[in-house]
């Protein structure tokens, strides 16, 4: 068995790879820019897959936020990763299409580390039942966007900050 700590891309503005880094490390004093991606599934009504994360992520625990998230390994091709980590956290595989990229910094509170992420955002379709994994996944739920806008206007500090800053992109390319 592996024991290693997982690694992730550093990257410049450009997206650029600029080295390697230990996950947590790149997380800790004010966090190191690295490569990311963010999935968000839809059904056929419209609606969008959210999951509430785990209380024993080591980080944004108990915040709600899209499908899954994660980085790629050094040298793995980033939709194969994506597919990757939805099918472990979700139970489900499809394909997925790259919609646009973003870069943001935040920092948890409760655990004292930091996101700062070139992250790319994902999305697919599926119509199927997840099968969440409850190391990963709290509770999950579909929900309609106008029904999302409300909840998130109403209850921001419920939500994953980089879910927050994606959503209106994502719900245009729908």
């Amino acid at each position: 068995m592996d024991t290693s700590p997982q690694q992730v891309i550093l990257v410049d503005e450009n997206d650029q790879p600029v080295g390697i880094d230990d996950k947590l490390k790149a997380h800790q004093n004010g966090g190191r820019l690295h490569r990311a991606f963010s999935v968000f599934v839809f059904n056929s009504a419209g609606e969008m897959l959210l999951q509430r994360r785990s209380l024993r992520k080591y980080h944004f625990g108990g915040l709600w936020t899209n499908a899954c998230c994660s980085h790629p390994d050094p040298g793995q091709p980033l939709e194969r990763a994506a597919r990757t980590r939805l099918s472990d956290e979700f139970g489900f595989d499809v394909p997925l299409d790259e919609a646009f990229t973003f870069t943001y910094r935040a920092t948890d509170a409760a655990s004292g580390l930091t996101e700062h992420e070139f992250d790319h955002v994902l999305i697919g379709r599926f119509d199927g039942q997840p099968h969440p994994n409850p190391d990963e996944i709290g509770e999950w739920r579909w929900a309609a966007p106008d029904e999302l806008r409300r909840d998130l206007e109403q209850h921001p500090q419920d939500y994953t900050p980089w879910f927050k800053i994606a959503l209106e992109q994502v719900l245009r390319h729908m």
